[in-house]
């Protein structure tokens, strides 16, 4: 479930891997999609996090780091756009 009142911007279609879907546990995708979507950048360094800010003013990419409770991690990445939001692993990228 989204929280919608703290939601920084759009997330478009959302989309996730074949790899993904199989990898990442259903309640860890949604705790990430959800997350994203409130500009809590998850695991990223701080230069990416304050790139993420940039973004979100200017209509660039941003990405998100989230790591899985089996100690894998997976992204969220939003279109500059905002017309799509995939979920992947780092190898899908």
């Amino acid at each position: 479930m989204f929280l919608t009142s703290m939601m920084k911007f759009i997330l478009g279609e959302l989309v996730i891997t074949p790899a993904a879907l199989q990898a990442v546990p259903a309640e860890e995708i949604y705790r990430g999609i959800d997350r994203h979507v409130c500009g809590d950048w998850g695991e990223v360094s701080d230069a990416d996090s304050v790139e993420n800010e940039f973004a979100l003013q200017h209509g660039l990419r941003l990405l998100s780091v989230y790591e899985m409770k089996n100690g894998g991690r997976f992204w969220v990445l939003t279109k500059g756009d905002r017309t799509a939001t995939t979920v992947l692993l780092p190898g899908d990228y």
